[in-house]
This record gives structure tokens, sequence and C-alpha cells, in this order.
């Protein structure tokens, strides 16, 4: 399979082969669907929170004596149907969201929905993408040139070949250089999942990208 291949400057220079284990694989919406939403719920925090009458300060006391005094009877000022009291079937922060997905099928999705984005010409490939200084400016000056191939895009995904993190490396400049740039999100190849892919209109690609790429799926 064969793409257009771009450099910096988003001339067309030719085209590059792709490999169709990777990048021409038949739509599997049902796959796909089900490894992007259990991602999702995955990265999904359990924030909220309600204290029952356990976990509520004070109510030790029985609030008087069981018999006797005509009211109704109660052990704590902390119960649920008393003003202060606990809370009845609230959030809890106990409950969790993570659901099992096998590594097959995380793959299999990855190249489902990169496959998808070749075939809609969404996948831009680019010979060498650097950066000399890492400023914002440059980079948007990139980005500028391949509006005419991005168009009203809303996202564009960088992926770079290594991790910036730590690393005096190309990446760290690419990405100190986009970082600033509301439009743009940047991953290591190694780090592509099907949710990203997904949740960008067009996705860019250094060919020393692409080859990580390649070689994490084409086994």
């Amino acid at each position: 399979m064969e793409l257009p291949l771009y450099n910096q400057k988003a001339e067309n220079i030719g085209n590059v082969d792709v490999s169709d284990a990777v990048f021409g694989v038949p739509a599997n919406n049902d796959l796909v669907y089900q490894v992007v939403t259990a991602q999702m719920a995955n990265k999904r925090q359990t924030i909220a929170h309600t204290k029952g009458r356990g976990e509520v300060r004070g109510g030790g006391k029985k609030p008087w004596q069981q018999k006797g005094t005509g009211r109704a009877r109660h052990g704590s000022i902390r119960s649920p149907i008393w003003k202060g009291g606990g809370v009845t079937h609230g959030p809890s922060n106990e409950r969790s969201f993570k659901k099992d997905l096998s590594k097959k099928m995380v793959q299999k999705a990855l190249k489902v929905a990169l496959s998808a984005k070749a075939r809609a010409g969404q996948l831009v490939i680019v010979d060498a993408l650097e950066s000399t200084n890492g400023k914002t400016k440059e980079m948007a000056t990139v980005f500028q040139n391949f509006k005419p191939v991005f168009g009203k895009a809303s996202s564009v995904l960088l992926v770079m070949p290594a991790s910036p993190v730590g690393r005096p490396n190309d990446s760290a400049k690419l990405y100190k250089a986009s970082r600033n740039l509301p439009f743009i999100d940047t991953i290591e190849a190694q780090n592509l999942s099907p949710l990203n892919v997904l949740s960008s209109t067009y996705i860019m690609v250094p060919k020393p990208a692409m080859e990580v790429i390649e070689k994490r799926l084409a086994k």
C-alpha cells in the first residue's frame, strides 16, 4: 500500500510504502467501539463520594432511651433520616470502572483505526520533521504550511518516534515546540492507542515514527 509522502514544507515529494498488515485492515466497528469505550472507562476517576452513617462524625450516643418517651425510637442522630446524617445509596469512591482488554484486541483495534485514517486521507506521513530551537513559532509555521492538507481540521495528533521525557533529542524539541499549540496533541509512537487515533481529525507521522508503529504492530 502506498501513501503520499510530504516534506516539512508540505510539498508532496512522492509516495511511501506502508504495511498492508497495519494500514490495510478491513473495518471492524464493533471491536473498535468495545476497545475505545473500555479505554475511556479505564481513564475514569472515581471522585464522587458520599459518607454513609458509619463514616459521618458523631452520633455515637443514643439520642434518648428506647421506651417511655412517647417518641419514635432512634439509635443515632447520624441515621440517614436525620438532618446531618449519612447518605443512603450515594456514590462511593470504592466503585471501579475498570475493564479488562487483551493485548490482541487493542492491537487489532489500533490497526483498524489507522487503516480507516489511511483510507480517509487523514494520515499524513512526513519525511522528516525537525525543530532547530524548540520554539512554538517554528512549529506554528510548519502547521501553517500544512493548512491546505489539513483543511478545517479541529485537531492534529503528532506521533513522535521516541519519548521526549528526559532525553535531549529531536523528539524533545518537537514536543517543546508543539505543546503550546492548542490544536496539536503529541504522543510517542510506542504508546499510540485506538482512543488517541480516533480523538484527532488528522494524524501526522514522521517516517522514523512510522517505522516504530510498523515494528510494533506488524508481528
